[in-house]
């Protein structure tokens, strides 16, 4: 799973993950969670991992050398492209580069793409496009060092919880010769490889798809895309499922339905006057929720459960929206219409709109200026309460309002 933020058989799946036995489930905690001497708590995570059984010498081998890396926290306080709408965000990302080359890889590794859906149940659509935006088909996979960047991050006290256990994770990687400690590279958080996974995730879902005895994402695409569907897989991808559909919406409609809170049967969006954009909407019978990226004047889709998963793997809207609609177009599916939205508030003015939002009494996190769930929520329930249309896409009128 990413921290904001993709086998060959079974038979080779389990002989590639034998050697990586999980860690004891509770183990002495030998230093502080977070901050601190950068020094004394580098010591005691080395005491921990001695604690929890790694062999001395890995140990000091795999701690030798590391460093605070003031660039990696720099990273990770400035996270301002989900700023972006969804059609600014799409336009940026899907280029006419990643679609022939996504194109070109779904016939190059046909045999791996084939064998993960078999596997896993995930299409070669849903790959390719991670794949794409991850690392541009593995072109791009981060040039900070691993170590240092997860043991940065474990010493921060922003999210010690979540990478304290990947620096063990880490460390048992490198155990067993899947991770340098002093040449592992990757992304600022401390994903690794072609589509971008976190030390742990490897170690519980890492599949040897070149039957090699190891999972080495980085440099081996068959491990890189048989391990993304595995992980898939496991965060509850459905078979044989839809994810994403784009459809028009009738003038006129319930909007406050609108949003991923609200399930109904795709048959009863039907009913509604929501119809496909191209064909017929796929599995009646499903629940979806209908998505207005930009409110009910911009692009609009029907999201299946499918779609929801892919969360567990980025938690950015924006992101997750993007990378489901590139891989419909890796699977056939026409350019999105844009339509004719409403224009986004200004950094400034989304700031203002959250804070006006918190003094009437909701939850919307941070006031970051980004439009995230809560956000969208609260902006839903005041165009309810003043009778303006309830699409969740928040407008100057709105702000003048409130």
């Amino acid at each position: 799973m990413k921290p904001l933020i993709a086998a060959a058989t079974i038979g080779i799946a389990a002989a590639a993950l034998a050697p990586f036995q999980g860690m004891p489930a509770k183990a002495q905690s030998a230093g502080a969670p977070c901050g601190g001497d950068f020094g004394a708590f580098v010591s005691g995570l080395a005491a921990e991992a001695i604690a929890r059984g790694h062999d001395p010498a890995v140990v000091r081998r795999f701690f030798a050398g590391v460093r605070k890396d003031p660039k990696v926290l720099k990273a990770d306080r400035a996270q301002g492209v989900f700023r972006l709408t969804f059609t600014d965000f799409a336009r940026r990302v899907i280029s006419g580069y990643r679609l022939k080359k996504g194109r070109e890889n779904r016939q190059r590794y046909a045999a791996i793409l084939a064998r993960a859906e078999r596997e896993y149940g995930v299409p070669p659509g849903i790959l390719l496009a991670f794949w794409a935006l991850e690392t541009d088909f593995g072109a791009v996979q981060g040039d900070f060092n691993t170590r240092d960047a997860l043991v940065t991050l474990a010493h921060d006290c922003r999210r010690p919880e979540l990478f304290r256990p990947q620096v063990f994770a880490a460390l048992t990687l490198a155990a067993h010769g899947d991770f340098d400690p002093d040449r592992t590279t990757g992304a600022w958080a401390g994903e690794i490889g072609m589509v971008q996974m976190l030390p742990e995730d490897i170690l519980e879902r890492g599949v040897d798809g070149d039957g090699d005895g190891h999972v080495r994402l980085k440099t081996s695409v068959a491990d890189a895309l048989m391990t993304g569907a595995r992980m898939l897989r496991d965060l509850g991808w459905r078979r044989d499922e839809p994810w994403l559909v784009e459809v028009r919406v009738p003038a006129r409609m319930d909007w406050s339905l609108a949003g991923l809170p609200t399930e109904l049967p795709a048959r009863r969006w039907r009913e509604l006057g929501v119809r496909a954009r191209s064909g017929s909407l796929p599995a009646p019978g499903l629940p979806a929720s209908l998505i207005l990226p930009e409110g009910r004047k911009g692009p609009a889709f029907l999201a299946y459960p499918n779609f929801k998963v892919l969360f567990e793997w980025n938690q950015s809207f924006v992101y997750v929206t993007t990378a489901a609609y590139l891989a419909t177009r890796y699977e056939g599916a026409p350019v999105f219409d844009p339509g004719n939205p409403d224009p986004p508030l200004s950094l400034a003015e989304t700031k203002e709109l959250q804070r006006r939002l918190a003094a009437r009494g909701h939850d919307v996190g941070k006031i970051d200026g980004i439009l995230g769930a809560a956000t969208r929520a609260a902006v839903r329930a005041e165009q309810k309460r003043l009778g303006l249309p309830a699409d969740g896409w928040p407008t100057k009128e709105l702000l003048s309002r409130l």
